[in-house]
């Protein structure tokens, strides 16, 4: 079934507004996947809110046209398919990773992050990223610390004179047993 222009239109502007609103997207042959590892591959993007669209080239790289992902254009070539992260920038990569290590067939061949393009070979980089939660524990860990070493410091005198007096005690306790 051919897309009429009007579908086309409508198909491209869609898609700009997924591009426009993304934090990183993964271009990703897809050549030899069975339409159940496809469905499989879809279910998983949905669970970790990622989208996952199939289009013509020629339509993506109009779609890419106007974000900070333009850089990618051109170097769309073959049949991809794109996994969009909006929330999340290393959640389309950790798909994409973690899909291909049991279908060999999805290979990531363009990454587009940041206003960067980046080959495909790279993607452990941009899967790697912490999800948001883990940043914001790390960055509270590292807020947090310089406190916590204080309270430990103004506490360390009080602890080494109870140590001191109840080593004391025990000594005084087997010298007059």
């Amino acid at each position: 079934m051919s897309l009429t222009f009007e579908d086309k239109k409508n198909l491209v502007n869609e898609v700009h507004d997924y591009f426009l609103n993304s934090g990183s997207i993964v271009a990703a042959e897809y050549a030899g996947l069975t339409v159940a590892e496809m469905t499989d591959l879809r279910n998983k993007a949905r669970e970790s809110g990622v989208i996952v669209k199939v289009l013509k080239n020629s339509l993506a790289k109009r779609a890419v046209k106007g974000t900070e992902h333009e850089v990618m254009a051109e170097n769309l070539a073959g049949p991809l398919l794109y996994v969009v992260s909006s929330d999340d920038p290393g959640a389309g990569a950790r798909l994409v990773k973690d899909f291909a290590k049991s279908n060999d067939r999805l290979v990531a061949k363009v990454i587009a992050f940041s206003g960067e393009v980046r080959s495909g070979e790279e993607l452990n980089v941009l899967a790697n990223l912490p999800t948001m939660n883990e940043a914001r524990a790390q960055l509270l860990s590292l807020l947090t610390q310089p406190q916590t070493k204080l309270v430990r410091l103004l506490k360390e005198p009080s602890a080494s004179l109870v140590r001191l007096l109840v080593n004391k005690k025990k000594t005084n306790d087997k010298s007059s047993a």
